[in-house]
Formats: structure tokens, sequence, C-alpha cells
């Protein structure tokens, strides 16, 4: 029933016998012949009614008075509709979040080679007259019949050394680490295992994430500490279910881990991972992946996953081979911190999930390859980071930058940053002003907060990946080569 609620809240009904138009707030407790609500009469009155009752005396006889109503109200005041005297308004925009299903099938819909969209445009530009409107010609805007043509070169992918001093080159914008061990594997001593009412093989999954972590040079021993959500603690909110899980490790673990691994009945809308409180109890206490294991995991999902957790765990998967081609004076010869920024939101319609912000900074200079991350749960929908400098009653600053800066002074031999480069996700064009006004300024704070003598120089860089400009080869209409660059 708190999943109906959750897919119908706030869709739009049209009763049937009046012809009104209500939006769904809830479910009531009780089905129609038992659910009561105070009836005024016209003499000012009131009188306890149940729906069917109601239904009754407007000569309305409910086929299906077992069902539960819809709640038209408003929180404190219910208003009552039987589900079968109402039909749903068409149509409606879904604002909930699709599943992986749904997303593959919309994405797999939507796309179309570059030689139709071409042929698209080409017919629109013809049959809608664009060419020839007035009012475009008045405005002195002139469209051309064909796409503009530019010029552009491919950028060569920089190449990573990995275990061994073996180097890994990409193929078709892909690094393969099959066959490859890990550049600095870490050793798993300690660690736990969850399982949220997942329906698989937990030990075959810890094997087969045992034997492919020592291929790869990660040793793991098998867990000491292995826990089964109890059937009663399922209908627990998610924060109760970590809570009771993570409760239960803790009593049963000899030691306490160093690394909690917990397995998810769903990949993408499972309440456990997007709840925020949920989600910050694992954060607070011990270093954590989840996963959601289906029938048909592969090997290459478990080397994936390997990979987060090495570099989580401190671990350092490849590093950039500087050779003459690739070297970048700018950062390997300045003291360079880089950082990247970005929030994440939860799905449409979910009131009681809030954003999170996360912020990565580079280490161990003039190393790219390593980072730490700093995270913070912010207000929900909040797209500017309002954590990046936070004064303390002491005088400190708990904020995000400063563990980074101080992380990028205690790894990179006592070295302050001369110049930061920041990549910031996410934000739009009627954004660019606030990212500078807002974050770039608690950034300038943290930094002088640490009592440094000299301000570093800094950038900013807006990564943007909705728009609207589609790139196509000229002499052949397909895809470009991975890493087309173009200053146009």
């Amino acid at each position: 029933m708190i999943q109906a609620k959750k897919e119908l809240q706030n869709l739009r009904v049209i009763a049937k016998h009046n012809k009104f138009e209500f939006r769904i707030f809830g479910f009531s407790d009780k089905p129609c012949y038992e659910q009561l609500f105070q009836m005024k009469s016209h003499l000012g009155s009131t009188t306890d009614i149940t729906v069917q009752d109601y239904f009754k005396l407007k000569k309305i006889n409910l086929e299906m008075p077992h069902l539960l109503c819809l709640d038209v109200g408003k929180e404190n005041s219910p208003c009552y509709l039987p589900i079968e005297l109402c039909n749903m308004v068409s149509p409606q925009r879904y604002k909930t979040a699709l599943s992986s299903q749904q997303r593959a099938t919309f994405v797999e819909k939507s796309r179309l080679e570059a030689k139709r969209l071409m042929e698209i445009v080409a017919d629109a530009i013809k049959s809608d007259g664009y060419v020839d409107d007035p009012l475009l010609s008045l405005a002195g805007i002139k469209i051309e019949k064909q796409l503009i043509r530019i010029c552009g070169h491919v950028l060569s992918a920089p190449t990573l050394v990995v275990g061994n001093g073996e180097e890994c080159i990409p193929n078709e914008g892909r690094w393969n680490y099959n066959n490859k061990m890990l550049l600095n594997p870490v050793r798993i001593e300690h660690w736990a295992v969850v399982n949220f009412s997942t329906d698989c093989n937990m030990n075959w999954i810890i094997q087969r994430i045992i034997d492919l972590g020592r291929s790869k040079g990660i040793f793991m021993k098998f867990p000491a500490t292995m826990v089964e959500e109890d059937n009663k603690v399922v209908k627990y909110s998610p924060a109760k279910r970590v809570e009771w899980m993570l409760n239960k490790v803790t009593k049963k673990a000899p030691i306490p881990p160093e690394f909690l691994l917990c397995l998810l009945p769903e990949r993408k809308n499972c309440d456990i991972y997007g709840n925020g409180r949920g989600r910050e109890k694992l954060y607070m206490r011990w270093a954590s992946q989840c996963i959601a294991p289906s029938s048909n995991t592969t090997d290459q999902f478990f080397i994936n996953v390997l990979l987060k957790i090495n570099a989580k765990l401190g671990g350092l998967n490849c590093k950039v081979a500087f050779k003459n081609d690739y070297m970048i004076p700018a950062i390997t010869e300045t003291p360079t911190l880089i950082l990247g920024m970005d929030v994440s939101h939860g799905p449409p319609g979910r009131a009681d999930v809030p954003s999170v912000a996360a912020v990565v900074g580079s280490r161990c200079w003039p190393l790219l390859s390593q980072y730490r991350a700093s995270i913070r749960i912010q207000p929900q929908k909040a797209e500017m980071i309002n954590s990046l400098f936070t004064p303390l009653y002491n005088g400190n600053d708990g904020g995000m930058i400063c563990e980074l800066l101080q992380d990028f002074y205690e790894t990179s031999q006592q070295r302050k940053p001369s110049q930061i480069i920041i990549f910031r996700d996410g934000v739009g064009e009627s954004q660019f002003s606030q990212v500078l006004s807002v974050e770039l300024n608690q950034i300038i704070k943290a930094f002088t907060a640490m009592g440094w003598d000299h301000r570093p120089k800094f950038t900013v860089i807006v990564a943007q990946k909705k728009h609207h400009t589609k790139f196509t080869k000229a002499d052949l209409p397909e895809n470009l080569a991975h890493g087309k660059h173009s200053s146009a």
C-alpha cells in the first residue's frame, strides 16, 4: 500500500458521478463499507456515516465496497471517493522514477541513427518553410538549407599504467581490465556482508568476488560476518532497516569490519540505497559498496565492483602514463588541486529523499589518478552546494573543501596548491553566476581559513551534457570517433 501511494500521489482523477476533477493524496484506512466520516446536514449538525451509506443516499450503489477509498482531500481534512467511481485523467505527465527496463526501452526508442536524424532535419526545413518565412527575414534571421560543416580533430586517449608496469591502451573509448592486475591493490582482512532480502546465492557471490579480487591482486579473506535481514524488519522504514542491520553487524562481528558489502533487491529504485538517512548511516559507520546481483550477473560486473572497492579502501587501480606526448606542464610542474563537484537528486515525486552533494579532490600530486571524496546531505533539489565552507563554533572549518585541502597537503609532501581547477557538473547556463558567487566564494573562504599565506589561481570548468547540438561525419553520416574535438 505504501508503494501504491507513492505511485499514485498527486495524480489527477475525475469522478464519474459529478465529473469533478480531484488530485490523489492517499488512501483511506478502511474499506468503503467501514470508513466513517462526518456528514453535515442542512441544519448544521454532523452525523457519522460510512462512505457506502453516503452514496446510497445519493442513489449510487457501490459494486465493490470492500475496496479502499481514494483520499482526494488534504492532510488534515480527508475527502473520500470510492475507487470504482474514479477515472484517471489522461494524458498526465509521469513524474516518478522509471524502472531500469523502462529507461532502457525509452532510450532505445528515442535513439536515431545519424543518417536518419539528418534526413528528418532536412525534411523539416523543406516542409515547414523556414527558409522563406517573412517574419524570420524581417528579424534578420536566415536559415541555411544544408547542415553546417566545421573542422575538428581527434584527441588521442591517454595510456594507463596498471599492475606490474603493464600499459592499458583504450579500445573504442574504453579501458579493459581483463587479465590485468591493479596498480596498488589493497588487502582486506575483516569485512562483512549484509543481505537486504535479496533472492540470491550469497555464498556464490562472495566466493566469486574473492576469486576475481585475487586475480586482480586484491587479497580478501572470507567474510567473518554475514547477516540476513529478518522478515519482520522488511516492513520498517528504509532508515530503520539500515540501522537494524548495522546494529546486527556490530553485535555479531568479532572485529569491526573494514568494509561492508550490501546486497540490494533492486538496482536503481531500491529504497535502501535511495533513502538519504539510510545512506548517511552507512557512510558514517564503515566503507561500503552496494550491489544488486541478478541471476545473470557476469564476471565483468564483479570486476567493476572490485575497482570501486579498491579505490574506496585507499588502493590505486591505475595511473596515467606521462610520456612526452601526454605531459601537461601547467599541472605537473605546478602544485595543482583538481576538484570535481556535483549534486545528485532523488527521483521525481519522492519528497522524502534529500539531495546529496559530492566533491572529489586530487591527492598525491603530481599524480592525477587518485582522489578523495567528501559528501554531505543537503536540502532536497538544492543544486548549489552549501557545505563547501562550514565555520564551527570553535573557529575551525568543518566544510568539504577543508577536508580535501588538508588531504592534498598531507599527501603531496606538504605542498600547498598554487592553482585549483574546478570541474562543476549539473548546472545550466542560468546558474553560472551562482557557481561563481556562491560556490567559488565558499572555496576561497575555505582556503583563507587554512591560514596559508597565498591565494591560488582558480579555474572553473562547467561540464554540460544536456544540449541539442548533434555532430556526425561529413562524408559518411555516422557517429564520431571517441575523443573528437571541435572549438567551433
